[in-house]
């Protein structure tokens, strides 16, 4: 396992996946994930098409290192990443670990791979992808260079996060015969981006200070400690109560089911509460390094909770 106490050679193979920060590509996969139950649920196993399945995990593990990538570099040219007071995890371009010429090739090269990956999908998909995968791409560039300074960030999070990998993974698997338009889906969809926003307001709650001196406007930073924690913990509540409204309540469900989702909503949502008091206690600084990384654990739990709850207890209307 590498860690970032190792001595890291300038642009070395080290140096590089550690800029790629491998453990986000699980957040990245729990939407992806999630459209692949949808898809099951509407279709069954004879008709889930498996190619653009693949294709979709591949494309959303590409983008995620490549908006990895271009918060990595810009951060550090435009002076947001600050070796003393920085108490995030370490930065290549920062650190000295990348080059930035070599960090401007490396997002040329993912942001084109991924297209490249993501062309093929118009088969499954239809033209309108093409305008699908060029937001993906523009929008992981707006991210770190605009919208997260404006405190919109987590907007971003829903839509990306959220609403576009898990209802385009599922519009793309299902048949062309099933490729219509999906409340249901889109609902989970929604939900799905809510929880992994979670992530994001972890890392910029323990950031407020640093943000807020440096003129970086995040939502913590509007929000101030003590309401930012209060999203932080009930947000994923109001995720799992629009997934009970669309999978159980639309369907008019008998006792059991019920019984069968609060029970695996409450796998996750008491991982969930207990990395939230740890939150608040721990309060600031470095230490909340730890949180960040359970919270993105639970990500994880909640892709398998929900798709579990998609594909054995609910319904697709």
């Amino acid at each position: 396992m590498i860690s970032e106490n190792d001595t890291i050679q300038t642009n070395s193979m080290k140096a590089w996946l550690l800029a790629a920060r491998p453990k986000t590509l699980s957040a990245a996969a729990v939407p992806v994930i999630i459209g692949f139950a949808l898809a099951l649920k509407t279709v069954g196993w004879r008709e889930f098409q498996v190619v653009p399945a693949l294709l979709c995990l591949l494309f959303a593990w590409l983008m995620q290192i490549d908006s990895n990538l271009i918060n990595d570099y810009f951060d550090f040219v435009r002076g947001n990443d600050d070796r003393e007071t920085r108490l995030g995890p370490k930065r290549a371009c920062a650190e000295g670990w990348i080059t930035l010429p070599a960090m401007r090739w490396a997002l040329a090269i993912t942001s084109v791979s991924a297209c490249v990956v993501g062309l093929p999908l118009i088969a499954y998909g239809g033209w309108n992808l093409v305008g699908v995968g060029a937001l993906c791409v523009v929008f992981a560039f707006l991210y770190t260079t605009f919208f997260a300074s404006k405190g919109l960030g987590d907007v971003l999070v829903v839509v990306f996060f959220g609403l576009v990998p898990v209802y385009f993974t599922w519009f793309v698997i299902v048949p062309a015969g099933h490729q219509s338009f999906n409340l249901s889906v889109l609902c989970i969809a929604i939900a799905c981006g809510m929880v992994i926003d979670t992530l994001l307001l972890v890392n910029n709650y323990r950031d407020r200070d640093n943000d807020k001196a440096c003129g970086k406007i995040t939502l913590a930073v509007r929000l101030g400690e003590r309401t930012t924690a209060l999203v932080y913990r009930y947000m994923p509540y109001c995720a799992e109560l629009w997934i009970f409204q669309t999978l159980i309540l639309g369907e008019d469900a008998p006792l059991w089911k019920v019984v069968a989702f609060v029970a695996l909503a409450a796998v996750y949502l008491i991982m969930h509460d207990t990395t939230a008091r740890k939150m608040v206690a721990i309060g600031k600084g470095r230490e909340l390094n730890a949180v960040l990384g359970m919270t993105a654990r639970n990500l994880f739990v909640f892709g398998l909770v929900t798709a579990a709850q998609i594909l054995f207890v609910g319904q697709i209307l």
